[in-house]
């Protein structure tokens, strides 16, 4: 485990509260921000960055919904740091999946002037150590911020993939559209489709990633409440989500998934998610020229989709067509099973020989059948509470005889 920054004592790290939305409006505006991208569409994070007045508006309900167990429970979970009732620092998390074992960082924002290492590495401490439920943490860095990715390789994380965010243009779009796609099993999303499109989920990335993301069938799943509260939320923002899937008929399995988040008024991108099963790259023209032909029911605008350094089918393809790469992020993640003591309890520093006594008979033997007949043909009754057992001569002889257990001597008989 890496030794601890010098912290500064000075600093409180606590909740975010009302009063606090102003200063960290002011930090969004002017800090200094990381880990600021989405990694899916299926985020329940609200972005800082642009919903300080909806939190400021619906702030009751907010902290309502964190008091008791429900999908939105961690809707906006903040965290600040302040010394002497300023602002310095804020730190957004979320849980990455529903079992909440990972967790990600959505971003970190340091006031602009400020020790940022001290500063930023305390407010990850911080969420190491109190949010209990996680076993995993996700931060998502510019492949640039050299900085950065000293600061959180000093707390722990680790390199997991390279993340390249990619654009295509209206008039790419438009090209694209122009193409028949060729998916007759293409079948709309509902929960229960949930099972096949986790076994998707599952067989398109590497094991490590798979172990870190965790991902189960609740996952792929959607409560009545979270329909509702979605529905709200695409018409506050005027946007629209499509989501569809590849069907395999002879597999029984799903090889294939899209989901588009549109909007209505053409004030920002459309965002895509893909995943296709690695033995079927053969989907990603016929899924990209689908939702090419979704967009254009939509103002023009361009179009936003990621892709990662093992999935060199799909990067290739989006550099055959054209797409203009926009960002290049590293994904890192960290284990924080180092709560759990490392030395060996006293507990289990057991002695040798307390350990043996545990096998030792609670009482003597009791006395065979070899052993009673031996003592017959002595003439002697087998005494239990004496050392009966015979000699290895005596069952030597025993056997050579062809004496049975079962049958009587012929001398006893003739007597």
């Amino acid at each position: 485990m890496n030794p601890r920054l010098p912290q500064n004592s000075n600093l409180c790290i606590r909740p975010l509260q009302y009063r606090d939305l102003d200063a960290v409006e002011s930090l969004v505006q002017h800090g200094v921000e990381a880990g600021k991208r989405d990694l899916s569409l299926a985020t329940r994070a609200l972005d800082l960055t642009r919903h300080i007045p909806s939190v400021r508006r619906w702030y009751g309900l907010l902290k309502l919904l964190s008091l008791f167990p429900n999908p939105f429970q961690h809707l906006l979970c903040v965290h600040v740091a302040q010394e002497e009732e300023h602002t310095r620092g804020a730190i957004q998390i979320s849980p990455f999946n529903q079992t909440r074992s990972t967790w990600r960082v959505d971003r970190a924002i340091v006031e602009p002037g400020a020790c940022i290492e001290d500063i930023d590495s305390q407010l990850l401490r911080h969420c190491l150590e109190t949010i209990w439920e996680a076993r995993m943490w996700l931060i998502e860095v510019g492949i640039d911020a050299k900085s950065e990715l000293a600061l959180y390789r000093h707390n722990g994380f680790q390199r997991l993939a390279q993340i390249t965010y990619w654009e295509m243009n209206a008039a790419l779009l438009e090209t694209l559209a122009q193409r028949e796609p060729d998916l007759p099993n293409l079948l709309p999303v509902s929960n229960a489709d949930a099972q096949l499109l986790c076994q998707l989920d599952t067989a398109s990335m590497p094991p490590l990633v798979r172990q870190v993301f965790d991902r189960h069938v609740k996952d792929f799943q959607t409560s009545l409440l979270r329909s509702a509260i979605e529905a709200v939320q695409q018409w506050i923002d005027r946007t629209e989500v499509v989501s569809a899937y590849v069907f395999e008929p002879q597999r029984k399995a799903a090889i294939g998934y899209f989901q588009l988040k549109l909007c209505r008024d053409g004030s920002r991108p459309h965002a895509a998610e893909l995943t296709v099963h690695p033995a079927y790259t053969w989907l990603y023209p016929e899924l990209l020229a689908q939702m090419a032909r979704i967009t254009r029911d939509f103002a023009p605008q361009s179009l936003h989709l990621t892709s990662a350094d093992y999935q060199p089918e799909r990067e290739e393809y989006l550099e055959q067509i054209g797409a203009a790469r926009i960002e290049h992020t590293l994904l890192m993640s960290r284990s924080v099973w180092h709560k759990l003591r490392e030395s060996k309890p006293a507990a289990l520093d057991l002695q040798l020989s307390e350990v043996l006594q545990g096998f030792q008979p609670a009482r003597k033997p009791i006395p065979s059948r070899i052993a009673w007949l031996q003592e017959g043909q002595r003439g002697d009754r087998p005494n239990p509470q004496g050392d009966a057992n015979p000699s290895i001569e005596e069952l030597r002889q025993f056997s050579n005889n062809g004496d049975r257990f079962d049958k009587p001597r012929e001398e006893d008989s003739g007597s």
